[in-house]
């Protein structure tokens, strides 16, 4: 762990307020390359923490071990101050409060909008037939895509899809919302339909953690900004300190590119 991030980790966070916590976080594939170098984060219930970073850097590994989907190489994952990395923990029910939502939309293309919505929590005993149904309209009510409801997966727009893939995440009721570059395989026009619905959950407080090259989603919407690079985080702040005032060449160097 650099000093920087020693440093940075070293704020202290009421444990009632920290809803994930990565410790000496490491994750190697092949020969023994690490794509995560030692990883220390806190996560605080209701925050919105947008991660950023060149492609290759570790940014999207780093979203997918905090629901196993990745399995660590070596560290811990805390979860409402349960280590998930831990033998005999439960994944099915850690995923089930882990809302996430892909590049792609992962639909299924043969279920109606709205058997996509009601299938994982109906399927897992979550809710009957009718409550999944109801809380499923009330979410297509909410992004305005109620007359979607029978529609199939063919018949939507790219942004409409992933509007749908993250009201199927918001259907198990999570506590927790993870986005893996959401909007990074929609045309530009698609973009900000997704990035609205986003920022809706951002005003309800929804925790959050978003990778994501939109820079000015991570401007307007973010409490924290993590850029990680070459396995580690080298720099993280309000957006207001990171795009303002980057204290790290690195940082320097790569918002020079994208802005």
């Amino acid at each position: 762990m650099t000093e920087l991030e020693t440093m940075q980790t070293n704020e202290t966070v009421a444990p009632s307020d920290v809803i994930i916590e990565t410790r000496d976080l490491h994750k190697s594939f092949v020969k023994g390359k690490m794509v995560l170098d030692g990883i220390d984060c806190t996560i605080r219930r209701g925050e919105q923490v947008v991660v950023i970073g060149p492609s290759g850097g570790g940014k999207s590994t780093f979203l997918r071990c905090l629901n196993m989907l990745e399995t660590p190489t070596s560290g811990q994952i805390l979860v409402n101050g349960e280590d998930i990395t831990a033998k005999g923990v439960d994944l099915d029910k850690v995923r089930a409060k882990m809302g996430m939502v892909f590049q792609h939309f992962n639909l299924f293309p043969h279920f109606t909008v709205l058997k996509n919505i009601t299938f994982a929590p109906v399927t897992l005993k979550l809710q009957t037939p009718e409550e999944a149904e109801e809380n499923a309209m009330r979410l297509l009510r909410r992004i305005g895509l109620e007359e979607k409801a029978e529609a199939y997966p063919s018949q939507l727009s790219g942004g409409q899809k992933q509007r749908i893939a993250i009201v199927r995440a918001l259907a198990m009721n999570p506590e927790i919302m993870l986005f893996d570059e959401p909007t990074s395989a929609l045309d530009p026009e698609m973009v900000g339909e997704v990035l609205d619905v986003m920022k809706e959950l951002a005003k309800d407080n929804m925790t959050m953690v978003v990778v994501t090259h939109e820079m000015g989603f991570a401007r307007e919407v973010a409490d924290r900004i993590l850029f990680i690079d070459q396995g580690h985080i080298l720099e993280q702040g309000t957006p207001e300190e990171f795009f303002n005032n980057p204290q790290q060449p690195r940082t320097k160097e790569f918002l020079a590119k994208v802005l």
